[in-house]
């Protein structure tokens, strides 16, 4: 069905819902829920597709496995184009979208934004679907946690931390490119020169912008408010194209933006020696075998970019903010060092040492699940 190849892992359903009436179509794939209800975001885009969903929905699996919270993997996606519609119709969309879910949400689908899908957006679902805990990312005053804190990004700065540290790279010495200034990269940025690394490059749609000497985060913050671009950034910097940030002579780079943003093509002209994936697949598996192999490390985004994962749980939970920084750094830290150090021990790319963790943590818990090779502990 939809070019899915279906494994011992799931995914256990996948749902097609319209209204014409509204103008929805959208699609849920929930796929798997030994841990707990699947958990994803919803993503509006004119293209997004069964199997673009599928993919996101299993990354969702490992990754809420690794973070360890008890939640499946889940992802969902409604096909349209917000640009070409009113506030009003989008509205319309996503009331039709939520109830239609209902059957399925909260008890085996959580939502959260995604692409084109804000705290706004989560808060018209939930109160369609009506339930609270049918989605999170949902407004401060309906108990939510604003994506303001930052979380991913401040996941994605502890990943690098402990990665940097792993390869004996001081961190406050290291130059840094991070892809994207958008919601990830933006605090990627301040959260890393907060800590005193040096921040040489940052990207948008409109281009990358390149400083040896330094970015300071508040004139980026500036920049982009006042003109809708970094590369406005001036002082002495240079513009390159969008993707000429994977090439630059950097000792680390933090994806935080599009995926499949390094090809194949780039293998052999990427400088850095740390890549962190802050976004959701940055580059083909493959191609991160291929740095493996060049000595390139690579933290793989489900590693990296659970601090919205677990930021989502908080606020399932009921929790604070200051709880959500304190769990941040302590899952982010401890599971980047457990997958770095299963990797080394084994002599397997990080994303094959993250895999073998999170497949094992799933099979432990799952009565349906059938995987051969993974033996299944008995639960205490």
């Amino acid at each position: 069905m939809n070019g899915i190849d279906y494994d011992g892992f799931g995914p256990e359903k996948i749902l097609q819902v319209y209204n014409p009436k509204a103008g929805m179509s959208g699609i849920v794939v929930i796929d798997n829920t030994a841990l707990g209800p699947g958990k994803g975001g919803i993503r509006m885009t004119p293209t997004v597709s069964v199997n673009e969903v599928f993919q996101l929905a299993r990354t969702m699996t490992w990754k809420n496995a690794l973070a360890e919270i008890p939640f499946g993997g889940a992802k969902s996606g409604i096909i349209a184009d917000p640009k070409q519609m009113t506030p009003k119709q989008k509205t319309e969309i996503v009331k039709a979208f939520a109830k239609a879910l209902r059957a399925v949400s909260p008890d085996e689908y959580i939502a959260a934004p995604d692409i084109n899908m804000a705290e706004h957006d989560m808060a018209i679902y939930a109160k369609a679907n009506g339930s609270l805990l049918s989605a999170t990312g949902k407004p401060l005053e309906m108990g939510g946690l604003p994506h303001e804190l930052g979380s991913t990004g401040f996941g994605v700065f502890h990943a690098t931390k402990v990665a940097a540290n792993h390869i004996n790279l001081d961190l406050k010495k290291a130059t840094i490119g991070v892809e994207g200034f958008g919601n990830v990269g933006h605090f990627a940025v301040k959260f890393l020169e907060e800590f005193g690394a040096r921040i040489v490059a940052t990207s948008d749609s409109k281009g990358t912008i390149y400083n040896p000497k330094g970015l300071s985060f508040e004139r980026l913050l500036r920049i982009k408010k006042e003109t809708r671009t970094v590369i406005n950034y001036g002082e002495g910097s240079q513009i390159l194209p969008t993707q000429g940030i994977v090439n630059l002579p950097v000792d680390i780079l933090v994806t935080a933006a599009i995926p499949d943003l390094v090809k194949a093509k780039d293998i052999d002209t990427i400088k850095a020696k740390l890549i962190v994936e802050g976004s959701n697949i940055p580059m083909k598996p493959q191609l991160e075998e291929f740095l493996h192999q060049k000595k390139i490390l690579v933290v793989p985004d489900f590693v990296a970019n659970a601090g919205g994962v677990i930021s989502s749980y908080v606020e399932f939970i009921g929790g604070t903010e200051k709880q959500v920084f304190k769990m941040i750094q302590n899952k982010i830290t401890r599971n980047t060092q457990k997958v770095l150090l299963e990797s080394k021990k084994n002599a397997i790319s990080p994303r094959k040492a993250a895999l073998e963790i999170a497949k094992k943590r799933v099979h432990q818990k799952c009565d349906f699940c059938h995987v051969p090779e993974l033996k299944k502990t008995k639960k205490k």
